[in-house]
């Protein structure tokens, strides 16, 4: 028969795993704002600066999700604020070119930090609602790496993703490789983004298995970490 104290305490223990406070949850609620509110904030200069201050917010907190080193903090804070420079100065200016490498720094600065919230989720030790924040961050934030990766070789070379040709001067370009990105990340394949050259499917093979690898890792090592003490 069930302890009613033990079912409590059990629940409790539960409540505190979903919720959080830690610098990965807040990572999380960042970029499921960034996923919901992209959609609105295309059109316009006003509303490109708001997004464009959103995904400054995203790469910072990057930074300083995770504990590391000193070097290894003051690299990913570097790339972060190169990308915020960078999507700054590209909007002021109105230039493609300097676009394109706020996306190289852009893609750097979310590999660098997904990198950091990997080894920290992967770390010896209890299972808490930050860490589990951060694994569902990481599954983001590697989505979103990738949707850099495919928007720099569809600028690179026109035509890789279709059908019809992808306009970044568009309103909802960008959005529909980080829809394509997800959907590829989890194996969904909706089918109404493709990849239309043999270089762009390697890509989206790579990322298939990356997104398996990913989960297979995450979900073995949490369950080697949960105490087999648990109560029943």
């Amino acid at each position: 028969m069930t302890n009613p104290q033990d079912k409590a305490e059990s629940d409790e223990d539960l409540a505190q795993m979903v919720i959080g406070r830690g610098p990965c949850t807040y990572l999380l609620l960042l970029l499921l704002g960034l996923i919901l509110l992209f959609p609105f904030l295309e059109e316009g200069i006003f509303a490109r600066t708001l997004l464009g201050i959103l995904f400054s917010i995203v790469l910072l907190v990057g930074a300083f999700a995770t504990r590391q080193t000193r070097q290894g903090f003051i690299f990913k804070l570097g790339l972060a604020l190169l990308g915020v420079g960078l999507q700054w100065a590209a909007l002021w200016a109105g230039s493609i070119a300097i676009l394109d490498l706020a996306g190289i720094a852009y893609a750097a600065s979310l590999a660098v930090s997904f990198s950091g919230v990997l080894r920290y989720i992967l770390m010896r030790g209890p299972i808490t609602a930050d860490k589990l924040h951060g694994a569902l961050a990481g599954y983001i934030m590697l989505a979103f790496v990738w949707s850099f990766v495919y928007a720099l070789v569809e600028i690179s070379s026109a035509g890789s993703f279709g059908p019809g040709h992808l306009d970044f001067g568009q309103p909802g370009t960008f959005f529909k490789l980080i829809y394509f990105s997800h959907t590829t990340l989890t194996t969904t394949g909706y089918g109404d983004v493709i990849p239309m050259t043999n270089h762009a499917r390697s890509l989206v093979m790579v990322e298939e298995f990356s997104g398996v690898f990913y989960v297979g890792v995450v979900i073995a090592r949490l369950a080697g970490l949960y105490p087999s003490n648990q109560i029943k």
